[in-house]
């Protein structure tokens, strides 16, 4: 990804959230109540443009892992469709910048890390069985 600019997401809390994890290098931030975040930056596929959010995530080895529940919504997060039409995203770390490559988990992969992702927020589970829609579990693997 380029030096453009990034278009942050505007809902009020992640916004808030984004803007000290960038303005403290990801020194503060990089927990959100407790729980470890990451921004995850995509290329709005209809826009264009790059957008940035702050996610939950978790650890499996090397790779980033991420569940686009949209709190159990019955759609898709925008994040996840942008990587779904674009799969280069970049990723934060704390301090740790870098390039990844985002895709959804197998349906073998899943399970096992769907249940390591449940460790880490429990509410996951919830978010699932308040939807018909099978949530996604992303791996980023950096490139």
């Amino acid at each position: 990804m380029t030096a453009e600019e990034i278009v942050d997401n505007a809902t009020g809390w992640v916004a808030k959230h984004i803007r000290q994890y960038v303005e403290t290098d990801g020194k503060k931030g990089h927990l959100y109540q407790g729980l470890p975040t990451l921004l995850l930056t995509t290329r709005g596929r209809k826009s264009g443009l790059l957008r940035r959010t702050a996610l939950i995530y978790g650890r499996d080895g090397d790779r980033h892992l991420l569940v686009a529940s949209n709190g159990g919504a019955d759609e898709h997060p925008s994040w996840y469709l942008n990587l779904a039409a674009d799969p280069d995203v970049a990723v934060q770390v704390g301090a740790e910048k870098f390039a990844a490559r985002a895709r959804t988990a197998s349906a073998e992969e899943k399970p096992a890390l769907w249940a390591l992702m449940a460790s880490v927020f429990p509410t996951y589970e919830g978010y699932q069985a308040k939807t018909e829609r099978e949530i996604p579990l992303v791996i980023l693997e950096r490139v």
